[in-house]
């Protein structure tokens, strides 16, 4: 262990005082590497372990987000008398099947299936409109480290209707994601030979609609696949609001934001600074210690085997794809990365060679992201041969 621990100390020397590093030997529950670990700093996307893990703990591995259409009216010689409403459940993978294939492998909810759907329930003419209704989550388009409006690292548009990660076309204004969803839905069904009237709009579903056709999104466990991996921001905002709508009364970041706390703290004794959901935000605040403490907690438990497996794996996917190939750590190493302007942090976990279970975390601030990367490797590859 001494040997591991001058090795570990002389790589992290690199990286100057603005760094810090914790390494949990899970195995045999001691301490290998402790550098300044209860520092706060920015976990960058290192903070949605934090969003996942209320995900799983609130949500559930299976649970399931859903898009439904509704109708007020009634079905007479196959035509619907009335609107339909295409009503929104906070699901990111929410669009055409082309565009799910595209960046999705084909796992996500199609508008194409909710046209099938409708038309299989004998309806072969609206009279009516097609009306989005966004209302589930709240209409801000972005997250706090764009002060709510549009982002582009956020990579998309936030909304409870976003149809191809809130695509809005030609069309403007705050419930524009919604509306153009409606569009496309009225798209899919004239490609289904339904007829209705061309327009697209939004308004909240009267009580009492009836539901005609439902979607429901891959299953949390994947949703999880399809974020941490690649360090998705649209999809840990959308699911940070989704917590929000579903457990703390309001679809917003904020509350999200503070269920999070409220169940890292209840659960497992942690009480980093959260706001957001993906780390964008300088303002989140985590430490070493931290970070670790979730991830040792986690680990022997069923949600833990969860999040571990929708990890980024050294050498192989995601955002570690391309880092230590050819080394100890490929395919024994599993995590997160998270990175900023002035901030780049890797954590996880290690099966050493040796059959050893670790977590660890290691935050370098204040150099490159190229330096970042090369000390964060180096320390990563000494852990998975020790």
């Amino acid at each position: 262990m001494t040997a591991l621990q001058s090795r570990l100390g002389h790589e992290l020397s690199g990286a100057g005082a603005s760094s810090g590093a914790y390494v949990y030997d899970i195995s045999d529950k001691q301490v290998l590497f402790s550098a300044h670990p209860t520092v706060r700093r920015a976990p960058a996307s290192v903070e949605k372990l934090y969003t996942a893990t209320t995900a799983l703990e609130l949500m559930g591995p299976s649970a399931r987000l859903q898009t439904t259409v509704l109708g007020v009216g009634h079905l007479s010689s196959g035509v619907w008398e009335g609107n339909l409403y295409l009503r929104g459940g906070g699901d990111p993978t929410f669009g055409s099947s082309a565009f799910i294939a595209a960046h999705y492998g084909g796992v996500g909810a199609s508008v194409s299936a909710l046209a099938s759907q409708l038309a299989s329930a004998g309806i072969h003419r609206v009279s009516g409109k097609i009306l989005g209704d966004d209302s589930f989550l709240d209409p801000l388009p972005g997250e706090p480290s764009s002060n709510y409006r549009p982002d582009p690292f956020l990579e998309g548009t936030l909304s409870a209707l976003a149809f191809n990660r809130g695509q809005a076309g030609s069309l403007h204004g705050t419930h524009a994601p919604a509306a153009y969803a409606a569009h496309e839905l009225w798209v899919a069904l004239r490609a289904k030979h339904i007829a209705a009237p061309a327009g697209s709009g939004t308004a909240l579903t009267p009580a009492g609609a009836a539901q005609l056709a439902l979607v429901a999104s891959p299953t949390v466990t994947e949703l999880l696949g399809l974020t941490l991996p690649p360090s998705d921001n649209f999809f840990a905002e959308t699911l940070l609001k989704d917590l929000g709508a579903r457990f703390g009364g309001s679809g917003s970041t904020a509350t999200g934001a503070a269920l999070v706390s409220k169940t890292i703290g209840t659960y497992f004794g942690l009480s980093p600074r959260v706001v957001d959901g993906s780390g964008l935000s300088e303002a989140d605040h985590t430490s070493p210690y931290e970070v670790v403490d979730l991830l040792a907690e986690l680990y022997p438990t069923s949600l833990g085997e969860v999040l571990r497996s929708d990890l980024a794996i050294a050498a192989q996917t995601g955002t570690l794809s391309e880092r230590m190939r050819h080394t100890v750590a490929a395919g024994r190493c599993e995590g997160k990365t998270g990175t900023l302007t002035g901030v780049s942090n890797l954590v996880g976990y290690c099966q050493t060679v040796a059959g050893q279970e670790l977590a660890f975390a290691f935050f370098t601030d204040n150099i490159s992201t190229f330096a970042a990367h090369v000390i964060q490797d180096k320390m990563t590859i000494s852990i998975a041969g020790y």
